[in-house]
């Protein structure tokens, strides 16, 4: 595959689209190398370190439009220790998961798992077509994702219409929040970590809970919980700026500054406009192709920040991917349990829509070479 080499011209400014982690901007970088010797390496129980936690609560607050009463809380671990914390701490009994792909189903997997739980009642679809939630007696825990990583699904963000009274929405939006509009008040923990539209490393998640969820934390808070997996003790670190463990700093950096990018140039309106642009780039283009097709058949829920496209079966996808790479267009491989001949493409916001309309060239350069 290096033989094939794509004209200077074709390329895009930069080469990254992965779907996590995803590209993180240079700017940011010189963010991060400029707190080298005041902000790395000291204390996170000190001023500097919480101040920073601090912004990053206000401005994700802000970028998401938080009602009022809503937290915004952190810990370490990312979103998959999230499901274990939410597992403990967010549902009474019996939760229902909506689950199309690999992340929904995982969630469903720990509250199954869980001794002190019910069985919990799993609305499946098959990948690339989207599961809702449908409300059901004695259910007091709604769970999906938001936008399915693994196969590029966006399912709508609405509490499902006739659920009990006091039941919570608990919506993974780790590929969607800073991409994706919502409505918060839609949800009661709208959780993610950072290392997707938000621009950051992994290794932390971040929840919005509303007052409904805290009182549901406070009223579970009498289980045995692990305390690394204690939302409780999470949020009373996080109303002081802190986190129950050491976090990691740099990636609370590279957020901070992610999130005050798209606040100034129009927060989330600007950044899921932006996204839409290049989704509807990429999906027009496979459309236009008769050896690509986008693996979602319902406009409606095409990912505007994760893409996936199938191949026709006479072009090697793994060939495409191979050749692509060796030329630094990188991180375009399908999910690996999903087993398709695909393209899947990050448009978070720090890709701008001109860099994936230029990887669209690439690949049609490279199909065109392997003849």
């Amino acid at each position: 595959m290096t033989s094939i080499v794509i004209p200077r011209e074709l390329l895009p400014a930069d080469g990254r689209f992965g779907c996590g982690p995803s590209r993180i901007r240079p700017a940011q970088i010189d963010a991060l190398a400029a707190l080298g010797t005041t902000l790395l390496g000291t204390s996170h129980r000190q001023d500097p370190v919480r101040s920073l936690v601090g912004r990053a609560r206000e401005g994700l607050a802000t970028l998401l439009g938080a009602p009022e009463g809503y937290e915004v809380v952190l810990g370490n671990g990312g979103s998959t220790a999230f499901w274990d914390v939410a597992t403990f701490s967010l549902i009474r009994e019996h939760a229902q998961h909506a689950a199309c792909g690999e992340f929904g189903a995982k969630f469903a997997a720990a509250t199954a798992a869980a001794p002190f739980l019910g069985e919990p009642q799993v609305i499946n679809a098959d990948p690339g077509s989207a599961a809702v939630p449908i409300a059901a007696p004695g259910i007091d825990a709604y769970a999906w994702a938001q936008n399915e990583t693994s196969t590029g699904v966006l399912t709508p963000v609405e509490r499902p219409a006739g659920m009990d009274d006091g039941a919570l929405v608990l919506v993974d939006a780790t590929s969607a929040a800073g991409g994706v509009t919502v409505d918060l008040a839609q949800t009661d923990s709208y959780y993610f970590a950072p290392q997707k539209a938000l621009g950051s490393d992994g290794g932390l998640w971040f929840a919005v809970l509303s007052p409904a969820a805290v009182a549901r934390v406070e009223e579970l808070s009498s289980r045995w919980i692990p305390a690394s997996l204690s939302l409780a003790a999470a949020l009373a670190s996080a109303r002081k700026d802190e986190t129950v463990n050491t976090p990691a700093i740099a990636t609370l950096v590279l957020l901070v500054e992610q999130v005050e990018w798209l606040l100034d140039r129009g927060g989330l309106a600007w950044a899921s406009e932006r996204t839409a642009r290049s989704a509807a780039t990429l999906y027009d283009w496979a459309e236009s192709r008769e050896w690509a097709t986008p693996f979602v058949a319902d406009r409606a829920a095409r990912s505007p920040v994760v893409g996936t496209i199938d191949l026709d079966e006479r072009l090697d996808a793994a060939a495409v991917i191979a050749a692509l790479r060796a030329n630094g267009v990188v991180d375009v491989d399908p999910y690996r349990k999903l087993g398709r001949n695909q393209l899947r493409v990050g448009m978070f916001p720090s890709a701008p829509p001109e860099d994936v309309e230029a990887l669209t060239r690439c690949v049609d350069f490279v199909v065109d070479a392997l003849g």
